[in-house]
């Protein structure tokens, strides 16, 4: 039986949960099948593959320390304010 046929809105509307791999095993193979056949979808499909990618290797950069010193003093500030009466 081969995969039914899925249209472009199907999907787009099911692409991130097939990119986080929370499809079943046949909705899956649907969004694949159209994903070969399909190059706009499959160019979309790799574009939030790829910015996923960029965004998941930025979250492991470390912050300089210049950063951190900013950020305690904007908390100390909203500290400071919020004993005011």
């Amino acid at each position: 039986m081969s995969p039914r046929a899925l249209s472009c809105e199907e999907v787009i509307e099911r692409l991130f949960d097939y990119l986080d791999r929370e499809l079943d095993a046949q909705e899956a193979t649907e969004v694949e099948w159209h994903l070969h056949r399909c190059r706009d979808c499959f160019s979309r499909t790799e574009f939030e593959r790829r910015l996923r990618a960029r965004v998941a290797a930025t979250g492991t950069a470390k912050a300089p320390p210049r950063l951190h010193r900013r950020i305690r003093s904007l908390l100390d500030q909203f500290d400071d304010s919020d004993t005011t009466p």
